[in-house]
């Protein structure tokens, strides 16, 4: 029987509407310069029989904000559209609504649901909503569809109507039970690699014929749940083929073993075996400090907060879905890196963001992009919205970032998200037993994420929105919520023996690392599905969101069912952990997958690679003499790497839970860039806290990406040194972003980059506890070439500060205090920003590292101790004269400064690593200076009450207005 529909229309009160004034910049932005106004409206649809008079209580209670909002039925005038802003039906009045598609997540409509009951209203059966947008100006029918396209919607998971738009409503529930048989077996080289190509499996043909080897053992073909299991279990996203391939190298070759002070590359052949353990698994075991607890083992990495806590960090890529769906692969990424801290047993604390987008005028008039790309602008607008969305509705603190633009990331945008989280020592525990119920925790499951962790390993093209769309999740930051409170509680009560997130892969991925030693048998009828029509290999692979799953002792289950229900949280048993060393799934009674553990973990070929290292050659060095020094600055400071992000940054909350001490933005108005944050993590004890920093330069990577290594690692460990962290007790994340690994070149720059981290992490003493890396950034575009993004490396930087009352900011602070400039580091025009602003030239070297850095970083970090330091800014992109600059305008205070004969484009806007600028009182200057004795600590100026950056370098006397 059908069922009546209602719709609901909800429109802002405000005269101007945030949303609106940013579609319609957005809309000018992509050449349709004949919309004049837009305005916009929130659809809502609820199914069921439902009173008029609970019609009214769901616009007026659940739909609308009665202060700033007005909610009104559709019927009750032409669809609502005269009663908002002023909208009044004339000709070059246009209306387009939009929906999500049939089966994609609508996180909104499951909570209406679930509202109307709380509110008594018992005849809501389901709920959906949408968008509708009405404008107006002389816009032709291909206006329209460009903005419904390119603006409006994504056709990846929105479908749009000019007019009144028809709900998706989630269908009753049942499965399709279909299992298809993969007759392997018998298939020569060629059809191996067809086979792999038409199920987006991204094996290649040795690791295909390691499964036909295999099956041919078994004496059967696998069912299509076992070669997706097989195919997600052995990709490069979950598995990380390339850094643990044997790779021989050609060129000018990397150190395996040499001195950690030999920061210079060797000349002779080498072979590598594993870039994880050669680098990066061998610098943490060589400086094995002991308060790391756990090291590329779990889920996140964990170190030591003080005798009762333990700390967490993760940092994860959302790169290929947050192309395709921006705002979806944004909002899941900062998801999904919450349920790894919730893996360890920890609650989630805080959370990062690092973004790359290509330049934002790009693709202004829709011609400029390659087939199948998003415009930057929108790709940015939906990635800070689907950020925001999901740490602001989950309650987490979004506290340290950095944005970066570059045309390499048009059509691969980069989305790194991070979590912070905390845990009472000795609490996780991650061996399940034998017996031991399978346990799934939050969201149901649907088609969102299918085959998500193959597609992140693929180069993407034009088709790739239309053939991955069934990567895309969508996010409910809600339910998340709920696992949260269920999951800490749990594991205060003791009732898992092990637990994981189910993430790339879903419950393949989950189930299958957490029974790889086990075994296991699960019945895929028993999970909890959205929609019907889900195939058995579809429910196992699916990456639906808010998923968690648990080894659970039979006789904890009635518990941990308490647990969830306090707090609406869906449990569903799926089967047992098993004695057998197999993974055994069935659908009902139908074996669909029955599996050799030793297979599946362990089977997977080596990779062996080719690495042709870069030759890293002079460069003709930047034309410095015609320099307008004056008008270099303010173009460095209005670059979009170095201007503001307080338009990102406020519009996340950064102090929710209250433990923000050092904010993203801070000074006397708020608006200066903080090197780092710092945090107290509410429940400690004492004034201890946590410093979160993060090191980025891609521009290095275009030309050096061993330096690049050196120097990333040192910005992350500088911006953290000067907030006041202690340089002794600093962990580090890596996060690689490259190319195909396949091409020589690309994954030379690769061994380069991680050499580079083993130098740099030895040289200061930081071990890595944990580290992602995101391959096969390319895009084939139309033309048949691929473009790769720029080699990227991602340092996210953990540690301690001892007193939170000392932390350090990075705004002058008073009138006539002495500034000193530290670091011997000579600066040099390689990658610096100077060339982003046009100045002509090439490039020089790239830094290294300053040999005096680790010294005078705890040298300083005493003198911060001590209470000498009162602001500390370190110096990266635009050098010393964006430091200087944005140092004065958060406290809104002058600065004159005397480099002496110092050449003066070079010491104005040379970057180097290992620089900071201090301001000390005058009157414990010599105290300052003191204790930095014998390290690099130049006394360059003071402060000054005229609000002018005042600077003389050689003949070169300069002053700009704060």
């Amino acid at each position: 029987m059908t069922l009546p529909v209602h719709g609901f229309i909800v429109g802002t009160r405000l005269a101007v509407d945030p949303a609106a004034a940013g579609l319609l910049a957005d809309a000018h932005a992509l050449g349709v310069t004949r919309l004049n106004q837009i305005h916009c409206y929130t659809l809502y649809f609820v199914e069921g029989h439902v009173t008029a008079p609970e019609l009214d209580r769901l616009a007026a209670e659940l739909f609308g904000d009665p202060v700033a909002q007005t909610s009104v039925r559709r019927s009750a005038s032409a669809g609502g559209v005269a009663l908002f802003n002023g909208a009044n039906g004339s000709a070059h009045e246009h209306v387009i609504e939009t929906a999500l598609r049939p089966g994609v997540t609508d996180p909104v409509a499951d909570q209406i649901a679930r509202y109307a009951r709380l509110l008594g209203i018992s005849g809501v059966a389901r709920a959906a909503t949408g968008q509708r947008y009405v404008l107006h100006g002389d816009l032709t029918a291909a206006d329209l569809d460009f903005l419904a396209q390119r603006l409006l919607s994504n056709p990846v998971i929105h479908h749009y109507s000019f007019g009144d738009i028809t709900p998706s409503f989630p269908q009753t529930v049942a499965t399709s039970g279909q299992v298809e048989v993969l007759l392997l077996r018998e298939l020569d080289s060629a059809e191996l690699l067809a086979l792999s190509a038409d199920r987006r499996a991204a094996l290649d043909l040795t690791e295909m014929e390691a499964v036909q080897t295999y099956y041919r053992a078994e004496g059967r073909d696998p069912t299509d749940v076992e070669f997706e299991t097989i195919a997600q279990t052995w990709s490069e996203h979950c598995v990380h083929k390339t850094f643990k391939a044997l790779i021989d190298v050609r060129g000018r070759k990397s150190d395996v073993g040499g001195a950690p002070s030999d920061l210079q590359p060797p000349t002779s052949d080498l072979q590598i075996n594993g870039l994880l353990r050669t680098y990066l698994r061998a610098a943490t075991e060589q400086i094995a400090a002991p308060w790391v607890r756990s090291a590329f083992v779990d889920n996140a990495g964990i170190i030591d907060f003080d005798d009762e806590y333990e700390v967490s960090f993760k940092v994860e890529t959302h790169n290929h879905p947050s192309a395709i769906e921006p705002f979806g692969g944004a909002n899941t990424g900062v998801g999904g890196v919450i349920r790894d801290v919730l893996g360890v047993s920890a609650r989630p604390i805080a959370a990062t963001d690092v973004l790359c987008f290509g330049p934002q005028a790009t693709g202004a008039a829709g011609d400029r992009l390659p087939a199948g790309v998003l415009p930057p602008r929108l790709v940015r607008s939906g990635v800070v919205a689907g950020v925001r969305d999901y740490g602001n509705k989950i309650g987490l603190p979004t506290v340290n970032g950095a944005i970066w633009y570059d045309p390499g990331y048009t059509a691969n945008p980069l989305v790194f998200c991070g979590c912070v989280g905390l845990a009472s020592k000795g609490r996780h525990r991650n061996t399940p037993q034998p017996g031991d119920r399978v346990i799934v925790l939050g969201g149901r499951t649907g088609r969102d994420g299918l085959r998500g962790a193959t597609f992140s390993s693929m180069t993407m093209d034009a088709h790739t929105g239309t053939v991955a769309g069934a990567s895309v999740q969508i996010g409910d930051p809600i339910v998340e919520k709920g696992l949260i409170e269920v999951i800490t509680r749990a594991r205060d009560q003791g009732l898992y023996n092990a637990i994981t997130d189910c993430g790339a892969g879903g419950l393949s991925s989950a189930v299958g690392e957490m029974a790889s030693r086990l075994g296991a048998e699960v019945d895929l009828a028993a999970v909890r599905l959205k929609y019907p029509g889900l195939a058995p290999w579809e429910i196992w692979l699916s990456e639906a969101q808010e998923r968690m799953v648990l080894a659970v002792a039979p006789a904890h289950v009635a518990a941990l069912q308490t647990v969830a229900d306090t707090f609406d949280v869906e449990l569903t048993d799926i089967g047992a952990f098993t004695g057998t060393g197999r993974l055994r799934v069935r659908h009902a009674e139908r074996a669909v997958l029955d599996l050799d553990n030793a297979f599946l973990h362990d089977g997977l070929p080596q990779r062996r690679l080719c690495a042709d290292l870069p030759v890293i050659t002079a460069a003709p060095a930047l034309k410095t003499q015609d320099i307008d020094l004056h008008a270099s600055l303010l173009s460095l400071l209005s670059h979009p790497n170095i201007a503001t992000k307080a338009d990102v940054i406020r519009s996340y909350d950064h102090e929710v839970q209250g433990g923000t001490v050092v904010k993203p933005l801070t000074g006397a108005r708020n608006d200066g860039p903080s090197d780092a944050c710092v945090l107290k993590p509410l429940g400690t004890r004492g004034l201890r806290g946590l410093v979160i920093s993060n090191g980025l330069n891609p521009e290095y990577g275009k030309l050096d990406p061993y330096n690049m290594a050196l120097s990333v690692v040192d910005e992350a460990i500088r911006n953290a040194v000067a907030v006041g962290a202690d340089p002794n007790r600093i962990a580090l994340l890596d996060n690689f972003c490259w190319g195909d690994p396949r091409r020589p070149a690309t994954l030379g720059a690769l061994v380069e980059a991680a050499r580079g981290c083993h130098a740099a992490a030895l040289h200061y003493g930081a071990p890595f506890i944990s580290g992602k890396d995101s391959l096969n950034n390319e895009y084939l575009g139309a033309d048949g070439q691929r473009h790769a993004i720029p080699p990227t490396l991602l340092i996210s930087a953990l540690g301690l500060i001892p007193d939170i009352s000392q932390a350090v900011t990075m705004d002058l602070k008073a009138v006539d205090n002495a500034i000193y400039l530290l670091g011997d580091a000579q600066p040099v025009l390689g990658g610096s920003h100077l060339r982003l602003i046009g100045i002509e030239g090439g490039a020089e070297a790239v830094p290294g590292l300053a040999p005096s850095a680790p010294a005078l970083y705890r040298a300083l970090h005493r003198a911060m101790r001590a209470g000498l330091v009162r602001a500390c800014h370190d110096l990266s992109e635009g050098g010393l004269a964006v430091a200087a600059a944005e140092m004065c305008i958060g406290g809104r205070l002058g600065l004159s400064l005397d480099l002496g004969a110092a050449e003066p484009v070079t010491a104005l806007f040379g970057e180097s690593n290992g620089r900071l600028l201090v301001e000390v009182e005058t009157g414990r200057a010599s105290d300052f200076e003191t204790m930095l004795s014998g390290l690099p600590a130049q006394r360059v100026g003071s402060v000054s009450g005229d609000g002018v950056l005042s600077i003389a370098a050689g003949d070169e006397r300069l002053s700009w207005p704060v």
